[in-house]
């Protein structure tokens, strides 16, 4: 009876499903954003792509909490898996503030060290989709679930490394030649840190799901 009960109960398996399908987004709006940070005449046609994305993630993100409130059995704490989605979608809502800053101001040209900020994201947008289908099993993934986050996170640090030299940068060029520059540009590195923020955050919810499941 107890198996037959368990049968009818809404899959677990569907969260991982939905974690993956979510992870693979921030690939591909990563991509974009990226793109975008290149500059040129392609500017808008990359940023209309992570609006595009940003609004395919919260449709997936909108999933996982149907999925919640219809889930008797969940893979790990309720809670975790609320946090864990939030976060990742927080990240390519970052990017989409970014890119509503880029419309807003109508820019199409960046500084290299933004550029090199895109790639962090890139970077860390592809650790999490590495990261997020290893859940399934996280007892025998433990080891390189933890790699990967400490990755992510390691990415965080360079990628503050670089909003610092990017501001100073900014500073010395604009800051007293161009103010409105100087407060524009400052806007969008303060944006790319964010996103990158915002995977750390996922990285760190992972490793503490890691470490309350093993």
């Amino acid at each position: 009876m107890l198996k037959l009960f368990r049968r009818l109960m809404p899959k677990e398996d569907r969260f991982f499903e939905l974690f993956e399908q979510h992870s693979k987004i921030l690939v591909d709006g990563a991509a974009a954003f990226q793109s975008m940070l290149e500059g040129g005449d392609s500017v808008p046609a990359h940023a209309a792509e992570v609006v595009r994305q940003e609004n395919l993630a919260d449709d997936v993100a909108r999933e996982v909490q149907q999925a919640l409130r219809r889930s008797f059995v969940t893979p790990f704490d309720r809670a975790d898996i609320a946090d864990l989605i939030q976060a990742m979608d927080d990240s390519i809502d970052e990017m989409n503030k970014v890119v509503k800053a880029v419309t807003l101001y109508e820019l199409t040209t960046f500084d290299p060290i933004m550029q090199e900020m895109g790639v962090t994201i890139v970077d860390a947008a592809h650790l999490t989709a590495e990261a997020v289908p290893l859940m399934s099993e996280i007892g025998r993934n433990a080891q390189r679930l933890g790699e990967l986050t400490e990755q992510i996170i390691a990415i965080e640090n360079i990628s503050d490394d670089l909003h610092d030299q990017g501001v100073k940068e900014l500073l010395k060029a604009a800051g007293r030649s161009d103010p409105m520059a100087y407060i524009i540009g400052r806007e969008i590195y303060g944006g790319l840190e964010d996103v990158v923020d915002r995977f750390e955050d996922v990285a760190k919810k992972i490793s503490g799901i890691v470490i309350e499941n093993v």
